[in-house]
């Protein structure tokens, strides 16, 4: 119970590994550029509540691991992040916009898969395993 994390009503261990790229796969993302992205995605979580575990800027792409709280969901995680650092990346760094026409650094879309330590089936037999004299309401 220890690596929970705890609300004013919750106790909850949400973590995602969060994958996007570049629009067009250009690998602009090095040096000062590498480095001032990286701290704006700190600043961002550190104001939205949200952890990063692990984290990878690659020249085209960002790799993240993340735990939040469960009042904010994957989606806004996304538009905080991508929308933010596309702003100041392009205010700061002139060279980017002029590659960048459209308004936006970043690929469309995203990858997300949930991270845990809790497979399907040891839910499966924690719920099977509670009282029986609640009634079912799901069946297999």
């Amino acid at each position: 119970m220890s690596n929970y994390r705890k609300g004013s009503h919750t106790k909850f261990d949400l973590q995602y590994h969060i994958v996007w790229i570049t629009k067009y796969r250009r690998k602009v993302l090095t040096g000062n550029l590498k480095e001032r992205l990286q701290m704006i995605l700190l600043q961002v979580c550190e104001q939205n509540n949200i952890i990063i575990l692990k984290g990878k800027v690659m020249e085209d792409h960002v790799h993240l691991m993340v735990s939040c709280t469960p009042k904010i969901s994957v989606s806004k995680i996304i538009q905080l992040m991508k929308g933010r650092t596309s702003k100041m990346l392009q205010d700061e760094f002139p060279n980017i916009k002029k590659k960048y026409w459209g308004q936006h650094i970043w690929g469309t879309g995203y990858f997300v898969r949930t991270v845990g330590a809790v497979t399907e089936e040891m839910i499966r037999n924690y719920v099977e395993s509670q009282n029986d004299e609640v009634h079912e309401i799901f069946g297999d």
